[in-house]
């Protein structure tokens, strides 16, 4: 994983809002998302996915070997759980990912804060799931303003969250 900040000199966010506004397909999230993991900016390719209140598919996404990746999740913004712990959030680490996104909850929040990797949720909470199984990988999902498909690039920092068809940087 690179160095949170050389990841933050190769972009910002409203760098790239002003270059690109117009002759990209940018879409630009609502600032709902607080910053919790120690990478403070993050960028990479999208992948999706969609679960409600249950972690299980979380980890098994997460258990894939990645390179530039990063993995949104659409948790239905639930208050109920927590969907990321620091457990899952180490094993994203060591496989590669370089960003969680999460429209939901997470739990062991100073612990994450100490990993190198960007992560982004609503709040914390500090109950686990249940697990009921399911889960959707790979397909559209909207919250905050924006649809996000599993291809598309990502690029987080402390200004905001900016989602583009096409790698950017």
């Amino acid at each position: 994983m690179d160095n949170p900040e050389q990841t933050f000199m190769i972009f910002n966010t409203p760098d790239l809002c002003d270059r690109f506004a117009g002759s990209q397909h940018l879409q630009i999230a609502e600032p709902l998302f607080k910053s919790f993991g120690g990478a403070h900016a993050f960028w990479g390719r999208v992948t999706t996915l969609k679960i409600f209140e249950d972690n299980g598919p979380l980890r098994q996404a997460l258990e894939e070997k990645v390179e530039d990746r990063v993995l949104v999740v659409d948790g239905g913004g639930s208050h109920r759980c927590a969907l990321l712990d620091g457990e899952s959030a180490r094993l994203a680490c060591a496989n590669g990912w370089r960003g969680i996104l999460v429209y939901g909850c997470l739990r062991n929040s100073l612990e994450i804060a100490q990993l190198p990797i960007g992560i982004r949720a609503l709040h914390t909470h500090p109950l686990k799931t249940h697990k009921h199984g399911g889960g959707e990988k790979d397909i559209l999902i909207s919250f905050a303003g924006v649809n996000f498909r599993t291809g598309n690039y990502i690029y987080v920092d402390e200004d905001g969250i900016v989602v583009a068809d096409d790698k950017l940087v």
